[in-house]
């Protein structure tokens, strides 16, 4: 899909509040609620729209401590690993890396009897190292490749 200006400016704007009504969202690009509304399907329909979600502050639902976590996995143990990450409520991200170590994931516990039970759970996967969030430097959304764009 193509995404002119326009889009973009929609995009941004989305991106800050997603429960802006597309007449506010018109009013601010300077086009009418319907033409907001036909452009943020045709950008749902397309792809470039994933969706829409809600943020829970970790903090204030219980989860006090943040951390990084690298995994390397021992030999056989990666792909159960892929499988079994899913299921832990702890994890906000995980990613595949390349180099020695093998996952990267940003996890929330609630403290650090959490965090010891955490990683027992993983050593079974392989050699862990953890380190913990003091605080957030950027906050950066990672779907946001149109932030360059100013309204």
């Amino acid at each position: 899909m193509k995404v002119d200006l326009l889009n973009q400016k929609i995009l941004n704007y989305l991106q800050e509040n997603a429960r802006l009504s597309n007449a506010e969202i018109g009013r601010r690009v300077g086009v009418s609620s319907p033409a907001v509304a036909e452009r943020i399907r045709k950008m749902e329909d397309s792809g470039l729209i994933l969706g829409y979600k809600t943020l829970v502050s970790p903090y204030e639902a219980g989860y006090q401590l943040k951390a990084i976590i690298i995994l390397r996995a021992f030999m056989g143990k990666l792909k159960p690993f892929l499988q079994k990450v899913k299921e832990y409520d702890e994890v906000l991200n995980c990613y595949r890396i390349t180099g020695n170590e093998n996952i990267v994931m940003e996890v929330v516990l609630k403290n650090q009897n959490h965090l010891e039970t955490f990683i027992d759970q993983l050593i079974v996967y392989g050699e862990t190292k953890t380190q913990i969030v003091l605080s957030q430097v950027i906050e950066n959304n990672p779907v946001t490749p149109l932030r360059s764009v100013q309204s």
